[in-house]
């Protein structure tokens, strides 16, 4: 998980972050009770870390396991510390494929072609 400096995030700035259209945020900001961002007074939405971390959870559980909204939220709500393993292992495995990945390409590119 990449590093969060600031203390809140606009809706604009989270959806660039998670790589999903704010539209999406705002549904399951009504519809998981685990979202809840701060508002102002013009009804700004004001994301922490923690609503992020949150946020990346659902997106896991979602769209790339599948789960149903109701099912997420379960998941979060009784195993949090699993579902951030989960996310964490295959951060981590992603970062290795790429690196690998990158090294293979370096290695084929130095072979002399015939």
């Amino acid at each position: 998980m990449e590093t969060l400096a600031k203390k809140y995030y606009k809706i604009s700035e989270v959806a660039e972050i998670i790589g999903l259209p704010a539209s999406t945020l705002r549904f399951w900001e009504k519809n998981f009770t685990i979202i809840k961002p701060k508002r102002n007074n013009h009804g700004t939405r004001f994301y922490t870390p923690a609503d992020i971390e949150k946020i990346r959870h659902v997106a896991f559980l979602v769209k790339e396991k599948g789960l149903k909204i109701e099912a997420a939220e379960q998941q979060i709500k009784h195993n949090h510390k699993g579902v951030s393993q989960k996310i964490e292992a295959i951060e981590n495995l992603k970062k290795i494929r790429l690196k690998l990945k990158t090294m293979l390409d370096a290695l084929n590119s130095r072979r002399p072609t015939n």
